[in-house]
């Protein structure tokens, strides 16, 4: 087991990026998930960048459920993001680190739900994310909302060393299905 997050963050990326380019797969919403949708609620997708699995149909099962969408607006690695509404075909900018977002002038909402990206994760719900805090930060301020990570299966590993800021995840989507566990 690697310990080391960098060393560990190192090699998922590697087999995240391998698995992607080898598969044609797509994650879709499991009916577990499309069962905790509800109408008026907001749901904080994201843009996949490179090779991180996709929440489109996520988003799109939100939409159909009557849920408002929103996207992560980051300015830079220290700058806690900010959720801003965005509705399914709307046009997005260019943001730092390849990502593509809403306009800065969208109303910024309070996410309900939260989908974020992951580089692993492991069968506690704990995640490994890009080493920014972003989400760690995000989950800290809507501590309410359900969180969701989104990954393909190869990115589950025995055991992600979790410290005190790291915040588990409360359900874990894949193309396999969902890991969770009901009581959370």
């Amino acid at each position: 087991m690697i310990l080391d997050k960098p060393a560990l963050r190192a090699k998922l990326r590697a087999d995240r990026d391998q698995f992607a380019a080898e598969s044609s797969t797509a994650i879709l919403a499991p009916e577990a998930f499309v069962e905790k949708l509800r109408a008026g609620a907001t749901i904080a997708s994201y843009c996949a960048v490179g090779s991180e699995a996709d929440p489109s149909q996520l988003a799109a099962a939100a939409a159909a459920a009557g849920c408002r969408l929103a996207l992560p607006f980051v300015v830079d690695r220290a700058t806690p993001i900010r959720f801003l509404a965005w509705q399914l075909g709307e046009p997005l900018i260019e943001g730092p680190f390849n990502l593509r977002q809403p306009d800065p002038a969208s109303p910024e909402v309070a996410p309900d739900l939260i989908l974020t990206p992951l580089l692993g994760f492991d069968r506690r719900l704990n995640r490994l994310g890009q080493g920014a805090g972003h989400y760690d930060r995000a989950f800290a301020r809507y501590e309410g909302a359900w969180r969701v990570g989104v990954a393909w299966s190869v990115q589950e590993v025995p055991a992600i060393p979790a410290d005190i800021w790291d915040v588990p995840l409360h359900a874990i989507i894949t193309e396999e299905g969902m890991l969770w566990h009901a009581e959370k």
